[in-house]
């Protein structure tokens, strides 16, 4: 079969289009032929090398959405079954492996272009606004990079969930009609947002601040979290560490809670079914969608990555598999 492998670490053009062989199956396990995958910015951060050690050769991919070609014995699944899944070892390739624990059916009515889209960034988002951020409707809530894929996740979520007061960020002022677009009430840049949340909550400040950013942009976050209020902090897409002191959170009675999704498919997999199944109706009634920015052809990985550090895009990277 076909994949895109890495064999060091570098810029989008050590991705190389090569054929290797087709996993064998195992005990609880699915073989997966793909049909999109998507580019998520983790890939980004696991190709340049942020996390150190490389396991080489390396594919990238957390998610994709296919059809089922081989199952194991005893197996839940069946032969011809639309999935979507986190595999085994990457999803740049034709054919993926998965655990059960990690393969969720949907419905023929949902394109396999919306299904790609959604596994990361719906399920990671519904875990955010309603496990760990425990968002009310009265809630002020801050949305940092609202226009990239999990941040057009959670405003839309926050919309459903009756939330009157969303406030986004972006990097460029140019998103914001995007960003309003999916139902947020006001969007600001980085540089402003904790000034103009103050001000917009008559310095009381939000109550809820989702951060990937990380960096300067927590230390901001920090200056307009009301009392009693809750920053998530989930990803660090600055390359730069968030950081804040002791003092303040115990003086304020706030909240700071960190939360990973890979972390959670690898020690708590089964927590992941049932809000899996409640976005994939949501899709399905098309109470959410993903605007897919551009659709690459997999041997495309490379140009897929450069669109996506080039933070010149809306919405989900998808490749054709």
């Amino acid at each position: 079969m076909k994949a895109i492998i890495q064999r060091e670490f570098g810029d989008a053009n050590v991705l190389s289009y090569q054929d290797i062989e087709i996993p064998k199956i195992g005990e609880g396990e699915c073989l997966i032929k793909v049909s999109y995958t998507s580019v998520n910015y983790a890939d980004i951060k696991k190709r340049i090398g942020s996390k150190g050690k490389g396991n080489f050769p390396l594919i990238l991919g957390l998610d994709t959405a296919g059809t089922i070609v081989e199952t194991a014995p005893n197996s839940n699944f069946s032969i011809g079954d639309r999935v979507i899944a986190f595999p085994k070892g990457g999803s740049y390739k034709e054919y993926v492996l998965a655990n059960e624990k990690l393969i969720f059916k949907i419905p023929d009515t949902l394109s396999f272009e919306q299904a790609a889209a959604m596994p990361t960034v719906s399920i990671l988002s519904y875990m955010l606004l309603h496990e760990i951020g425990q968002v009310k409707e009265t809630d002020t809530i801050v949305i940092h990079s609202a226009a990239g894929g999990v941040g057009s996740m959670l405003v839309q979520l926050a919309k459903i969930a009756g939330i009157q007061h969303i406030i986004g960020t972006v990097g460029n002022i140019e998103k914001a009609k995007y960003v309003k677009k999916l139902g947020a009430t006001m969007v600001f840049t980085y540089e402003t947002f904790a000034e103009e949340v103050l001000k917009v909550t008559n310095n009381q400040g939000a109550n809820l601040i989702f951060d990937s950013v990380a960096g300067h942009v927590t230390s901001k976050s920090l200056d307009c979290l009301a009392l009693y209020g809750t920053l998530v902090q989930f990803g660090n897409s600055s390359g730069e560490v968030g950081q804040f002191k002791t003092s303040d959170v115990h003086n304020s009675c706030r909240n700071i809670k960190g939360f990973s999704l890979g972390t959670t498919r690898e020690h708590d997999p089964l927590r992941l079914a049932p809000v899996a199944e409640k976005v994939i109706d949501l899709f399905n009634s098309k109470q959410l969608s993903l605007p897919i920015a551009q659709i690459f052809s997999l041997e495309d990985a490379t140009a897929a990555h450069q669109l996506i550090e080039s933070r010149n895009y809306e919405g989900k990277v998808l490749l054709k598999v």
